[in-house]
C-alpha cells in the first residue's frame, strides 16, 4: 500500500482491497480515531482498547507502509524513468482484476447499482483528465491537502498521490518535503511541514473512516458498485501509452511529464513495447486471483 500510494493512480485502497483486509483496515481506523477506543480504555484498561483498534493488525500494517513509502518516494522513480510501460502495464492489468474481484461481490447488480456503477465511473475519469492546480505551501492548504489526499487514500481507484498532483502539491510534499527535507537533509522546516500534512491526513481519516464504515454496514452493495466504477474510471490514469502534452520544471530544475493523454500504441510517440507491456498486464491480472486464491485456501 505505501509504494502504491507514491505512483499518481495507483491507490493504497486498491490494494488493501485485493489483500481482503478493506472493511477490517476502515473499521480500525473509526475505532482509534473515535470514541470506541477511549470508551473501551476506561472500561477493562488497556489491553480492551488495543483489542478495540485491532492493534497488532494496524502496527504491522502502518510499519509496512512507512516502510513502502520510503522505498517507493527513493526507488519507484528509478522504475518509471527506465520502464514506464511495464509498470503501469502491470498496475492496469493489476486494477482491471480488481475491478471484476469487486464487482463480482456486488449482489444483484440491480438497475439501481448499475447508475451508481456508471457515476464512480465518470467522477474518477474526471478526476484523471482534470487539469493539476498550482500548489500553495501555506500551512492551511498543506493541512487541508493531506485531509483530502488521505480520504483518497481509503477508496479504490482514487489516488492519494494523483490528489496531491491536481492541488499541486506531490512534488512539494513528497519530493521537496520527504525525499529531501526529511530523509536527506533531516530539516527541521520540513519535519515540520510534514507534521501539519500529517495532522491533516489523521482529520481525514477520522471523518472519512466513519463515513465508508457507515455506508459499508448500511448500503454495502451500492458502495461496492461505487467503488467498482472509481476502479475502472481510475484505468485512464495508468494506460501504459500516454503521450505528454505539457511538461514542468522540477525543484531539480528537470523537466518532467505535467499534462498527458492516452493513446494507442500506434501513435505511442515513445517505444511501445506491446509484448513486454502485455506480459506486464498479465502479471498484474494474475496477482489478484493468486492473492484471492490463497486468501480462499485460510483456514
Amino acid at each position: 500500500m505505501g509504494i502504491a500510494e507514491v505512483i499518481p493512480g495507483v491507490s493504497g485502497g486498491t490494494i488493501a482491497f485485493i489483500t481482503g483486509i478493506y472493511e477490517r483496515l476502515i473499521n480500525a481506523i473509526k475505532s482509534i480515531l473515535g470514541l470506541e477506543a477511549i470508551n473501551a480504555l476506561r472500561k477493562d484498561g488497556i489491553a480492551a482498547a488495543w483489542k478495540t483498534i485491532d492493534g497488532g493488525f494496524l502496527v504491522f500494517l502502518v510499519g509496512g507502509m512507512a516502510a513502502g513509502i520510503v522505498t517507493g518516494a527513493l526507488g519507484i522513480s528509478y522504475l518509471l524513468e527506465n520502464y514506464p510501460e511495464m509498470v503501469w502495464a502491470f498496475f492496469f492489468g493489476l486494477i482491471v482484476a480488481s475491478a471484476l474481484y469487486i464487482g463480482r461481490q456486488v449482489r444483484p447488480w440491480n438497475i439501481g447499482n448499475v447508475v451508481i456503477l456508471v457515476v464512480g465511473i465518470v467522477i474518477a475519469y474526471w478526476i484523471t483528465v482534470a487539469s493539476p492546480a498550482s500548489g500553495n505551501e501555506s500551512p492551511i492548504f498543506i493541512f487541508f491537502a493531506g485531509a483530502i489526499a488521505i480520504s483518497a487514500l481509503i477508496l479504490p481507484g482514487i489516488s492519494g498521490s494523483f490528489i496531491l498532483l491536481l492541488l499541486g502539491m506531490y512534488q512539494f510534499i513528497l519530493h521537496d518535503t520527504l525525499k529531501e527535507g526529511v530523509l536527506e537533509q533531516q530539516s527541521s522546516g520540513a519535519f515540520l511541514t510534514l507534521g501539519i500534512f500529517a495532522l491533516g491526513c489523521l482529520l481525514g481519516l477520522a471523518t472519512f473512516s466513519r463515513v465508508l464504515s457507515w455506508t459499508f454496514k448500511h448500503y454495502k452493495n451500492p458502495t461496492l458498485a461505487l467503488l467498482t466504477g472509481f476502479m475502472i474510471g481510475s484505468l485512464n490514469k495508468v494506460w501504459p501509452w500516454r503521450n505528454v502534452l505539457q511538461y514542468r520544471t522540477n525543484s531539480d530544475g528537470e523537466q518532467e511529464p505535467f499534462i498527458e493523454q492516452s493513446v494507442l500504441p500506434a501513435s505511442y510517440e515513445g517505444e511501445a513495447q506491446i509484448l513486454a507491456v502485455v506480459i506486464a498486464m498479465i502479471i498484474g491480472f494474475s496477482v489478484v486471483f493468486l492473492l484471492d486464491r490463497m486468501d480462499r485456501k485460510k483456514p
